[in-house]
């Protein structure tokens, strides 16, 4: 009987300890997994992506060592409605969190983060230095294990053999490394290479040379990291991530949807271990796959073996899982701090789709924080003065509805070909791709944000569940709206007559933008125009104050401009870019009010006040 229960004793320990073992391997066999970020720079500032303005020997030497992607994306171009696609693993406009700072609540019981599923699965994870997720209803440092300043490699704050995902994100390279004084930089200023759309100027070269001292700064950042991990003895035991965050930071580059924006490095190190996640036969290649940012998380996730809720709409691009190659990839622009904007493209490999819904914007928008660079304010200066052609000067323009590039032949982006015969047909397909994802994501943005905000307020939801109730929103009404109002084709001039009057005032913001789009040939609509100076909706009555000041009334658009100024609107900063883009229509009114309140002498009217010298500003 003794015997027979140390047979059965010593057994179930023999399988209890054989069990620990397999866990054990199984643990062991999966990989830390570190994620490398930086801040502001695209392609065009790494040396390995062709880059010549400055030199990236640590970022390059990892690119040796695994695998560097040549098409990489990023789903926003700044900063804020990036980590909100990042955090989630769905795009900002499909939860309604991509105006800058906006902090627009989520059903948090419904979307984790991926941190969440990280540690679900066994790791450790911590973040160095970002979050900024844009996302309200909780707290940022909520999902991570670790989340300090004062603790920069936070791998080292794990269980012993518990494998770790760890964020370190370096601001050297940030945008306000280019901020203020660009004299006595490391690179040479005459030695720069300008992108075609920059105007050779002194102080366009000067900071684009401390931009290039910065992002060197940002790749001996990069070099410690590594040089940590390799202490740690880890080196072989992670696969090592390096990208930034969107492109940057000179003007024209950051915040917006061209390839100096979006288009980002993307560098992947895979030890030898794991060779079976390996996208290719042997490291120090390249991929040509198509990657966007919104399917990072996706692919962490599938790395580590973790759950993978279906909230998330990436695309695993690495590993077991890789799953095919999305034909296209789509970003987005919205309000950016004060600046409206709004805008979507999409874009293969090769050639790149841009819708403006905001096309009587240009894009060359005055933005405090953008103008601390010299560039900014010398190249403005420049164009005022009229010095700028046709390639130099377009940024400070009103836009087209929309663009097309070639971004092989025209990395700048430059030549607008939406009206090449040749292309025609490419054109009218991703037109509809677009239009399929934006239906597919419930994108957001087809109504205006102070008007979105105010709906999911009345009917107590937020904004992801309000544009997934049609009744709410119904995005494929305000689509075809929208894409009426773009064609500025007067042959629609009694639909917009009619939308004036629809019962939803998403649509007849829309009927009203289309309106305004026609310019003159909007003058028969004056008696719909002028009866929307009483809507309901400020945004409708904005746009048809603006559009009847247009059509050569003016008096009458001015005084519901100044009541909306001086009584107070809901909008009031779009309001201010309203009055900004309405150039000299708008002066003798900005003028009356900041005599009646020089405190308001700032931002978006305090730059009115300084363009057109009103003294109530000094």
């Amino acid at each position: 009987m003794t015997t027979a229960r140390n047979f059965l004793t010593w057994t179930v320990l023999a399988i209890t300890l054989g069990a620990c073992t397999e866990m054990s391997a199984v643990a062991d066999d999966r990989p830390n997994i570190l994620w490398l970020t930086s801040e502001d720079n695209g392609i065009s500032w790494v040396s390995c992506y062709g880059g010549t303005n400055c030199k990236t020997p640590a970022i390059d030497q990892l690119a040796a060592e695994g695998f560097r992607y040549t098409h990489c994306f990023d789903n926003a171009a700044v900063c804020a409605p990036t980590r909100s696609t990042w955090i989630t693993g769905m795009y900002a406009i499909s939860n309604g969190t991509q105006p800058m700072r906006s902090r627009n609540k989520i059903p948090h019981d419904r979307i984790p983060y991926y941190p969440d599923l990280l540690r679900e699965a066994g790791y450790h994870t911590s973040n160095s230095l970002k979050t900024d997720y844009n996302i309200g209803g909780r707290p940022d440092h909520d999902c991570w294990d670790v989340m300090d300043r004062r603790v920069p490699y936070g791998w080292r704050e794990r269980r012993p053999g518990q494998p770790f995902f760890a964020v370190v994100n370096t601001t050297s390279s940030h945008e306000s490394r280019a901020h203020g004084d660009a004299q006595n930089t490391r690179n040479d200023p005459a030695k720069i290479q300008l992108a075609s759309y920059h105007p050779d100027l002194p102080a366009i070269r000067r900071s684009y040379a401390k931009y290039a001292d910065a992002v060197e700064n940002m790749d001996h950042d990069v070099r410690t990291t590594l040089d940590a991990l390799k202490a740690d003895g880890l080196y072989e035991d992670t696969v090592i991530i390096y990208n930034s965050d969107h492109g940057g930071v000179m003007p024209r580059s950051k915040r917006f949807l061209y390839s100096s924006g979006v288009h980002c490095p993307l560098i992947v190190r895979i030890p030898e271990k794991y060779k079976h996640l390996w996208p290719t036969e042997k490291p120090g290649t390249t991929i040509d796959r198509l990657v966007s940012f919104v399917d990072m998380p996706k692919t962490w996730l599938s790395l580590a073996g973790a759950r993978i809720p279906d909230t998330l709409q990436g695309t695993i691009f690495l590993g077991k899982g890789t799953e095919p190659e999305p034909k296209y990839h789509l970003s987005f622009r919205e309000r950016a701090d004060d600046r409206c904007d709004s805008v979507r493209m999409i874009r293969d490999t090769r050639y790149a789709y841009h819708k403006n819904y905001i096309p009587y914007a240009p894009a060359g928008q005055y933005l405090a924080y953008l103008w601390q660079i010299a560039a900014a304010p010398a190249w403005e200066q420049y164009h005022k003065q009229g010095k700028t052609d046709a390639i130099t000067g377009r940024f400070f323009e009103p836009r087209v509805s929309e663009e097309f590039y070639d971004t092989v032949e025209d990395f700048d982006n430059v030549h607008n070909l939406i009206d090449a015969p040749e292309h025609q047909a490419r054109i009218g397909d991703m037109r509809k791709a677009m239009r399929r994802m934006q239906l597919e994501l419930y994108d957001s943005g087809l109504m205006p944000e102070s008007m979105r905000v105010r709906l999911a307020a009345k009917h107590g939801v937020t904004i992801y569940e309000l544009v997934r109730d049609p009744r709410l929103y119904p995005l494929e009404t305000y689509l075809d709206a929208a894409d009426l109002a773009l064609a500025r084709d007067r042959k629609n001039l009694p639909a917009f007559i009619k939308g004036m009057s629809d019962a939803d005032p998403c649509l007849r913001f829309w009927s009203v933008v289309g309106l305004h789009l026609l310019d003159e040939n909007a003058a028969g609509a004056a008696q719909a125009l002028t009866s929307a100076l009483d809507d309901e909706a400020d945004e409708v009555k904005m746009m048809a104050a603006w559009t009847v000041v247009k059509i050569g009334r003016r008096e009458e658009g001015l005084a519901t401009l100044r009541d909306m100024l001086f009584n107070g609107t809901s909008i009031e900063n779009e309001l201010h870019n309203v009055l900004d883009w309405m150039d000299d229509d708008a002066v003798s009114l900005v003028e009356e009010y900041l005599r009646a309140h020089p405190e308001k002498a700032k931002g978006i009217l305090g730059k009115i006040a300084q363009d057109y010298r009103i003294e109530a500003a000094k």
